[in-house]
């Protein structure tokens, strides 16, 4: 990689894997903190988030931090957001599926994004106008047509659990049409699993920008769409996303529409 910013999101993810890494064989003594319902934090986030936010701001003083864990810091247009544990949950109970995410925003826009899984040492980069990769090698989204035979990934969106019963509708809308649905709790890496063309299509409800910016990004260079469930480009603010090839994008959100909420349009304009 030539590009200084996803250098720079590499060297940090990478930092904070290790420490993932070095601390997956201690998670009983690590102590977890429950901030709502289904939604914990260990200090091995709190940890990694710093890690990442130190490396950064050591080489960009006026840059700002968007972090899961410590919230906004910083006043600038240039804004780094950051989850330093993408699947909490799997990390603490020992499944192997968690990423590092980190996104760089300029004025508004999502430029660079980098997620890293140090489970497997898989890391998907991507530069705006520069393409998507995986581990140094083009990635393109799959080539699937029609939803007939397609592989989907999504989440239950837990953390607001009013929107289920919509959700519950598209789940099975698009079930009735696909071959199958993967539920793997890592939204950062279902998206990079799309943008390498592992996953056909993805669809979640109630996101936060530090689960969706990097793996937007990597969807988008990787020659796919990204929308909200409204069908326009406020995804990153509502937290509705839908993440597809162009040529699956219509037929999902024809099948998602008929169940989206008057409290998820309210939310295209607002994320609570």
């Amino acid at each position: 990689m030539t590009n200084p910013y996803i250098n720079l999101a590499t060297e940090a993810a990478h930092r904070a894997g290790d420490l993932m890494m070095k601390y997956r064989s201690r998670l009983e003594g690590i102590p977890v903190e429950r901030k709502a319902r289904h939604d914990y934090v260990s200090d091995v986030d709190r940890a990694c988030e710093q890690i990442i936010a130190d490396y950064i701001l050591k080489h960009h003083r006026d840059h700002a931090i968007l972090g899961e864990e410590n919230g906004h810091r910083g006043d600038s247009d240039f804004v780094w957001v950051v989850d330093p544990i993408d699947g909490t949950s799997n990390y603490l109970r020992g499944i192997p599926h968690f990423a590092v995410s980190i996104a760089f925003m300029a004025h508004g826009r999502i430029e660079h994004g980098v997620v890293y899984d140090p489970v497997r040492e898989e890391l998907f980069t991507a530069s705006r106008g520069e393409g998507a990769f995986l581990n140094s090698q083009r990635m393109r989204v799959s080539g699937r047509k029609e939803l007939s035979g397609a592989v989907l990934g999504t989440a239950f969106p837990f953390r607001k659990r009013r929107l289920m019963e919509g959700y519950q509708g598209m789940f099975d809308s698009l079930f009735e049409k696909i071959e199958d649905i993967r539920r793997a709790g890592t939204a950062s890496l279902d998206l990079a699993y799309v943008a390498c063309g592992r996953l056909d299509g993805y669809w979640e409800l109630g996101l936060q920008p530090w689960d969706s910016a990097a793996g937007a990004l990597l969807v988008q260079e990787a020659g796919g769409v990204v929308m909200d469930i409204a069908g326009g480009d406020n995804w990153l603010n509502s937290g509705h996303i839908i993440a597809a090839p162009y040529k699956l994008i219509t037929p999902m959100r024809a099948a998602i529409d008929p169940h989206v909420t008057e409290a998820m349009h309210a939310r295209v304009a607002r994320r609570d």
